[in-house]
């Protein structure tokens, strides 16, 4: 990736930045999938009567395996249709393939799958983002991804109202370039 003075859009995503949108993801999952399961066993019991064992301790591995397969279908979908996830999207992050080009369905999946394998053995697969040059974890080397910063093309504004008055006051002008001090 090419590195302009100024500019962090396309630059290797840090570990702090990471971090910030796995936390935001992970939450996400959980938030959403307990809402979710709550959902669908109140509809349940009002309407059949049936009691999906939420609680229930017998059934704990069916709902840590339905987490699993929520979170899969989370990150992929996010991946596949935008190459981030809503973590990322906030922190300002894109997975794009290693060329830049973006994400294939494929990669994603992939990327996806191989997560815990990062995570394996005290989480050894993250030394990448610490040390290398390209801040590749180890299920990012697998599916040949990377994590850039990207906040897109697009010049710095002022939220509407405050650049309308300023305008207005002749504190700012518009240019092509963005903006510039008025008077």
């Amino acid at each position: 990736m090419k590195r302009m003075a100024g500019v962090v859009t396309g630059n290797y995503a840090g570990v702090f930045t990471r971090l910030a949108a796995f936390v935001i993801d992970w939450l996400v999952i959980a938030v959403s999938y307990s809402l979710l399961l709550g959902g669908a066993s109140f509809l349940l019991s009002a309407l059949f009567a049936w009691d999906i064992g939420v609680a229930d301790s017998d059934h704990s591995l069916y709902w840590i395996l339905g987490m699993a397969g929520w979170a899969f279908i989370y990150l992929v979908v996010g991946l596949i249709v935008s190459g981030r996830t809503p973590g990322k999207a906030v922190v300002g992050l894109r997975v794009v393939c290693r060329d830049g080009t973006p994400l294939t369905p494929a990669r994603a999946a992939v990327r996806v799958l191989a997560l815990p394998l990062s995570f394996a053995i005290l989480g050894l697969g993250f030394l990448g983002v610490l040390f290398g040059r390209e801040r590749r974890a180890l299920h990012d080397v697998i599916a040949g991804a990377a994590v850039v910063y990207d906040w897109g093309d697009r010049p710095a504004e002022l939220p509407a109202p405050l650049t309308n008055w300023l305008e207005r006051t002749q504190a700012i002008k518009p240019t092509a370039g963005g903006w510039t001090p008025g008077r």
